[in-house]
């Protein structure tokens, strides 16, 4: 299983593509550091730390005040930003309101869509082009089950997802080191079980990260299935684009009239949701999103793979 996984490794990076892809995403950071550093260069004085938090718990209490009929999730997270606020005035721990190199590696995961989008070409060419270009038949004349040789695919498709991220985070904190410097905030505060708690910045960072690529991996493996049972690549890329880009507000839309919509795919992808308090449909946790998740996981790979072993290649 290593070698069918090396060799897809090999022939992603043999494509020009594949460096192409890459190029453009390290292109996309520097030009958003370039333009970040240029904003603040532009900037005259930097405000006082403490009349910000003071005046962003002022927005946060005016905000309360406006709209009781707020949900509970909402409603528990601006009650822990208010917290946070106060634990830093009552603690003396200044918040950062110039970029640092951390505000930025948080501000650039925002191209983790990038890295996505990249993953889904991939993912949606890596079985359909063997059948476009009729190497097909050489892979499956090997004494190798289709099993084996499909999850190489598979497998081969995660590590370029986490390739691409890997990537993008290390540049941002290279980039961002460079042109804003280590200083800044060294821990992250959260409001956890009504207690502040501080979490490592970095650890913080990766949990992010981690938490936003879910919709990314999940895509992906759609891409990867479509691609297995239509054998087109342009369709299964076509179709992953637009419900990568479109899928969330479509989504968003139908929660507000229906709530069979938090069973839906795109109600659940971005995890880092309950972390801000912004839980698509009001009543939705953490561990539900992970089932439902779960359930449309083994789909997409059953569908895949009972599909691929089954069907007659010179069809």
């Amino acid at each position: 299983m290593i070698g069918l996984i090396q060799n897809e490794w090999i022939k992603l990076f043999k494509r020009p593509g594949t460096y192409v892809m890459v190029g453009l995403l390290l292109l996309l950071v520097a030009a958003f550091a370039g333009f970040t550093k240029y904003d603040e260069s532009r900037q005259e004085n930097e405000p006082n730390w403490e009349q910000t938090v003071q005046g962003e718990n002022a927005a946060y209490q005016q905000q309360l005040q406006n709209d009781p009929d707020m949900n509970a999730d909402q409603k528990e997270h601006i009650e822990g930003q208010m917290a946070i606020n106060e634990y830093r005035l009552a603690e003396n721990k200044p918040v950062t309101t110039s970029v640092s190199m951390w505000s930025f590696v948080e501000a650039s995961s925002d191209f983790l869509q990038f890295a996505g989008l990249f993953m889904i070409i991939v993912a949606g060419g890596i079985v359909a082009s063997e059948y476009t270009w009729g190497t097909i038949k050489l892979l499956l004349i090997r004494p190798i089950g289709r099993s084996s040789i499909l999850l190489s695919k598979y497998a081969a498709v995660i590590l370029f997802g986490m390739f691409m991220i890997s990537v993008l985070f290390l540049f941002a904190v290279i980039v961002g080191a460079a042109l804003f410097g280590i200083s800044g905030e060294s821990v992250h505060l959260a409001y956890v079980n009504g207690q502040i708690v501080e979490q490592n910045m970095l650890l913080y960072l990766i949990k992010m990260y981690a938490m936003k690529s879910v919709d990314v991996f999940m895509l992906a493996t759609m891409a990867f299935m479509i691609s297995t049972v239509f054998r087109s690549s342009s369709l299964a890329i076509g179709i992953s684009l637009f419900l990568l880009f479109m899928g969330p507000n479509v989504t968003y839309l139908l929660s507000a009239r229906y709530d069979w919509a938090k069973y839906s795919l795109f109600a659940n992808t971005n995890l880092f949701q309950y972390e801000t308090g912004s839980a698509m449909v009001e009543g939705m946790t953490m561990g539900f999103s992970l089932m439902v998740l779960a359930v449309y996981y083994i789909a997409f790979q059953l569908l895949a793979f009972s599909i691929f072993s089954k069907r007659d290649v010179a069809a």
